[in-house]
């Protein structure tokens, strides 16, 4: 049955926004809703889901023990959201597919963050290797358990095209598995926003936790000048202020300031592109959504900065290292001796045959863990007196 839509909403779209009309549709048929488009439908299946849930409990920069304010990817993928969201009412586009597909991009992630995501990788390769793009659609496809019918969440075409393309198309692994999603051809504008919005969420709110954190300062962050020119511009219209709201000031403006450049820059896009529809959309040889030149080049400063000055800070790198070793050691141990798997995963493993399949039954039940469910399992499989 053709996805139902609300002409209210709907018919407002620019001619080249995603409609649920347009929809290719989901894996499993199913009788659409009279009162939800597809995408809400699909959004709300994931705010649901348990995958969602347990984002709460993993690392977006500072493990959970670590502090109560800091992000996680919980609260990481609302902030995504809520931006994706802000420039599709600007730019006339779909929001519920941006939503939803800005909810759902970090639902394959591991606990420990990237730490985590490369330390199960680097333990897979013998087995096909793990990413949190790709381990994200199999959460959807196939692990997530709510419904009778089919496995997975049974999600349209269009929000699992957003999470396998969330990075851009050169990045992504051309696996046979995902011939299914054309990586040539360019994701609507509503996934390509979730991209951008992810990369806007990110740099602006690892400045505020890192300045929370002691590892940032205004004196090193004035040295970028994607901060600079925002700092310099609240001190001026606010004064002396406290410098905590110097830094809240100068993040919110910064974020403000990227929306405003990717709606202008992908609006400029879209006319230089001669683009009037979804089709176009997806035949253009060039993503749409992007920052203009000079903002691209001061958001890879500012990256450059954070590379330097916090991911590779000592605190952080220290509990990188803390983090690699329980998942590799997690991964070892329920690799060489199944039997130490609970009941869950352990019947998942009796399931499959074959060394690799095995391994990706294990990586899925290491990839779901919290970061404190993953350390409460590291310990009671190695401190002898932990209960087991």
């Amino acid at each position: 049955m053709p996805a139902n839509k609300l002409p209210d909403y709907e018919d407002s779209l620019a001619p080249y926004a995603c409609r649920s009309s347009q929809s290719r549709g989901r894996q499993y048929a199913e009788e659409e809703s009279g009162t939800r488009n597809i995408f809400q439908r699909d959004r709300d299946r994931i705010i649901h889901s348990t995958a969602f849930r347990r984002l709460e409990y993993k690392t977006q920069v500072f493990v959970n023990h670590e502090g109560d304010h800091y992000r996680t990817r919980l609260t990481h993928s609302i902030e995504v959201a809520q931006i994706a969201r802000s420039i599709c009412r600007t730019m006339h586009l779909h929001e519920d597919l941006a939503e939803g597909v800005a909810l759902a991009h970090d639902l394959g992630h591991t606990p420990f963050g990237h730490s985590g995501q490369d330390a199960l990788d680097e333990v897979m390769k013998p087995f096909g290797g793990f990413e949190h793009n790709r381990q994200s659609l199999r959460v959807v496809e196939a692990l997530e358990k709510r419904y009778a019918a089919f496995p997975g969440l049974n999600l349209s075409y269009e929000m699992r095209e957003g999470i396998v393309k969330h990075t851009s198309p050169h990045d992504l692994p051309k696996n046979a598995d995902l011939a299914m999603y054309n990586l040539s051809e360019q994701a609507t504008l509503e996934a390509q926003l979730g991209n951008l919005a992810d990369e806007i969420a990110y740099n602006n709110h690892d400045v505020d936790d890192g300045f929370r954190a002691g590892i940032l300062s205004l004196a090193g962050l004035s040295e970028v000048p994607l901060f600079a020119m925002h700092f310099e511009a609240v001190k001026a219209a606010l004064g002396d202020i406290e410098e905590r709201m110097l830094v809240l000031e100068t993040v919110r403006r910064m974020i403000n300031f990227m929306v405003v450049d990717a709606v202008e820059e992908t609006t400029l896009r879209i006319r230089q592109n001669s683009i009037r529809s979804l089709d176009d959309v997806r035949a253009c040889n060039t993503p749409l959504v992007a920052f203009s030149r000079p903002v691209r080049h001061m958001n890879a400063e500012l990256k450059r900065y954070l590379l330097k000055h916090m991911y590779q800070h000592y605190r952080v790198a220290r509990m990188a290292a803390k983090a690699t070793r329980v998942v590799q050691e997690l991964f070892s141990a329920y690799h060489a001796n199944p039997a130490m798997l609970p009941p869950g995963p352990a019947e998942r493993l009796a399931a499959v045959e074959g060394e690799v399949k095995q391994a990706r039954v294990i990586a899925d039940y290491i990839a779901g863990m919290t970061d404190r469910y993953a350390l409460e399992e590291y310990s009671r499989l190695f401190d002898i007196h932990a209960s087991t």
